[in-house]
């Protein structure tokens, strides 16, 4: 028999709402009447997005402006289905069509608003912006969004549209409809805002980082707990990510990606990011858990851990499952060596590749790592492109700079007897600071070892 209950996201929803039968997620108990342990206190209380956001339009987005040389930056707003970018600069209430705006002078940074009235009054009660224009419902937006282009006079126009699907917000209609409402004379001066967008949002703010730092701790130390709690050749991978899916309502917390493939946990063969399944550890496996948590709504986390199951009687992994993971962690501490402001993320691939070939690791085909903040993948340099045999790229859009969140793997793959492959990925999270970069928790250094009855 399991020595979890065989239960997941589809067959849990009425036993969530019982801290009681909660427990039995856990593996703890055998009936819902046993006493429960303390709960663990979520440490994300309250909503500190209202502020941090602030902070960032005042205070970063006026240097990405003037980074990628935009003297404005246009974000049209919707209902339903809104641009990804419309809580970074809050519209995400939108109900008419409305515009924000933001311009770069001589003063400094001024933002405004054109909303449909209704809604501009509690944009304007926010206290967010500059100026609220309110403008008569059904009328359009195009007339008012060309005025403060005359206005203000930029000369480069950034809008939503590019290959990322972050910055890709301006919908095919709206776009469309800007070109006809708004004059050839400003729209020759409008370009993709996407580098705007990445710059701007890969940066976090100290107290963003210390949120994601935060969540990390946690994220690591569930999974640690996941494993403490399997048996080898009894639990199921299924059973691994139920305790980590009644972890996250005990606490109240979200995924931090696509809920079929959070928790992904696999002790087979590489299926990439998947769904959990009823497959049995057993010995000799590896176990892979990649897990996310999203907190406040907002910041999320990725991290994996790896186990090993170990032999009826055993009490260590034999030599060369050992030598697989040391040889995983060494890919993971150089790339974390080669992490700092000014290297580009090709150069951070490159190290770990290095170091993988001269431990004998077949290629992969992952890059080493992404930025990791409002999403898993998230707005920034990519820690790729750095294929031995190839010129690195010379790419600025993949420098890191202070402040950049990542989430990067070690690796370490070979081919099993089948012709399948298994990969060690030791995923942990940094932060670049002014002098390289530092662990948001420590990081795993010892492979977990699992017992097996």
């Amino acid at each position: 028999m399991s020595s979890f209950p065989l239960l997941n996201k589809h067959t849990t929803s009425a036993l969530l709402g019982s801290k009681v039968c909660a427990a039995l997620f856990l593996g703890l108990f055998s009936g819902c009447l046993a006493p429960l342990p303390p709960a663990e206190t979520s440490p994300f209380v309250g909503d500190p997005w209202p502020d941090i956001r602030a902070e960032r339009i005042s205070e970063l987005l006026p240097i990405a402006m003037q980074d990628n040389e935009l003297d404005a930056w246009l974000v049209v707003c919707r209902e339903n289905n809104n641009d990804p970018i419309a809580d970074h600069v809050g519209c995400e209430n939108a109900g008419g069509t409305a515009a924000f705006m933001f311009f770069r002078t001589l003063d400094g940074l001024h933002s405004l608003a054109i909303s449909p009235s209704g809604e501009a009054t509690s944009l304007a009660e926010k206290n967010m912006l500059d100026e609220v224009l309110e403008i008569e419902r059904g009328l359009g937006i195009w007339g008012t969004v060309e005025s403060q282009f005359e206005r203000f006079q930029p000369a480069k126009i950034g809008i939503n549209t590019g290959n990322s699907p972050i910055a890709d917000g301006l919908s095919h209609t709206q776009y469309a409809s800007m070109m006809a409402g708004v004059s050839k004379k400003w729209t020759d001066k409008m370009v993709s805002a996407e580098p705007l967008i990445r710059s701007w949002l890969s940066i976090k703010l100290p107290q963003e980082v210390e949120i994601m730092r935060k969540a990390a701790e946690i994220t690591a130390r569930w999974e640690v707990e996941a494993y403490e709690a399997a048996v080898g050749n009894v639990t199921t991978d299924l059973d691994i990510a139920a305790f980590l899916e009644a972890k996250m309502a005990e606490m109240g917390v979200d995924d931090g990606w696509a809920p079929e493939q959070n928790p992904a946990v696999n002790s087979g063969k590489d299926r990439g990011h998947s769904h959990p399944t009823n497959r049995t550890i057993e010995s000799g496996d590896f176990i892979q858990i990649d897990f996310g948590i999203r907190v406040h709504d907002r910041w999320v986390t990725d991290i994996q851990r790896f186990a090993y199951v170990l032999a009826p009687g055993e009490t260590a992994a034999p030599p060369d499952a050992i030598a697989k993971w040391e040889a995983a962690r060494a890919g993971s501490r150089a790339a974390f060596g080669a992490m700092k402001p000014g290297a580009t993320g090709a150069e951070v691939d490159r190290a770990q590749r290095l170091v993988m070939e001269a431990n004998g690791s077949i290629p992969v085909m992952w890059g080493t790592g992404h930025p990791v903040g409002y999403w898993a993948h998230d707005s920034g340099p990519g820690l790729s492109g750095g294929r031995l045999g190839q010129d690195l790229p010379v790419n600025p859009a993949q420098i890191l700079r202070p402040g950049m969140t990542f989430a990067f793997d070690g690796f370490h793959s070979w081919v099993l007897s089948d012709s399948t492959t298994k990969t060690l990925s030791v995923e942990e999270m940094a932060v670049i600071t002014e002098s390289g970069a530092e662990w948001l928790t420590p990081p795993q250094e010892d492979l977990i070892l699992i017992r097996s009855n």
